[in-house]
């Protein structure tokens, strides 16, 4: 394991991504130090290995690197995907190492602005239970919250995050094109009050049974 002081961790990221980019940064910033260099010397140096790749490419990436041996025993294996907890990291646990899924409940623009949104949002994070406060300091560090989440619950969680963002991103753009398409100049602004004032209110509200002949009222 790192000779990083005070229990800080050498980290390797796989993705260059914004989320991979991010996350990066914000554990850099905790005082972990990050690994650079090829995926191989990454897996070879780092405590913490996160894998900020598209979901569908873990499952392959992992049993690759798995095939190969890159793997240590000991060494934190996590993955940033909502859709998976820790399962779709069994090929490096058999290899000895210590899986976690940390998936960050925020929209990534790739800006400094992700760094402020860090501290509004929530974590979704799953790891075996003695590994479990491991997870949690890590987004805590990160200036986040976690929040654990359930294998059995994955699939609901995952929804409930995929709704939210996708939903609301159709919405939103559907109503500046009909404003748009009457003259309406600087659609987007005329919006942003009363989108911010629903969702806050909805969120206040909380969930009740929805009638589908309300929404059309």
């Amino acid at each position: 394991m790192s000779d990083q002081p005070g229990g800080r961790l050498n980290v390797g990221v796989i993705g260059a991504g914004p989320v991979g980019t991010v996350l990066g940064e914000a554990l850099a910033g905790a005082g972990h130090q990050l690994v650079q260099g090829l995926p191989q010397d990454v897996l070879a140096e780092a405590d913490l290995v996160l894998f900020a790749i598209p979901a569908e490419e873990i499952s392959n990436t992992v049993a690759g690197y798995a095939k190969a041996g890159l793997f240590k025993p000991g060494q934190l294996v996590a993955h940033t995907a909502g859709e998976f907890g820790i399962e779709v990291l069994q090929p490096a646990v058999e290899q000895g190492v210590i899986p976690l899924a940390i998936h960050p409940a925020m929209t990534f623009t790739g800006t400094q602005v992700d760094h402020a949104r860090i501290r509004e949002s929530y974590f979704g994070v799953a790891a075996p239970e003695v590994a479990l406060p491991i997870a949690q300091a890590l987004v805590i560090e990160m200036g986040a919250e976690p929040i654990v989440i359930s294998e059995e619950d994955r699939k609901i969680y995952f929804e409930a995050i995929s709704v939210a963002n996708n939903f609301s991103k159709l919405i939103v753009n559907q109503s500046i094109g009909l404003l748009e398409s009457i003259g309406i100049e600087h659609a987007r602004v005329v919006l942003g009050p009363l989108i911010r004032s629903a969702v806050e209110e909805a969120l206040a509200d909380g969930h009740t049974p929805i009638n589908p002949e309300e929404l059309l009222k």
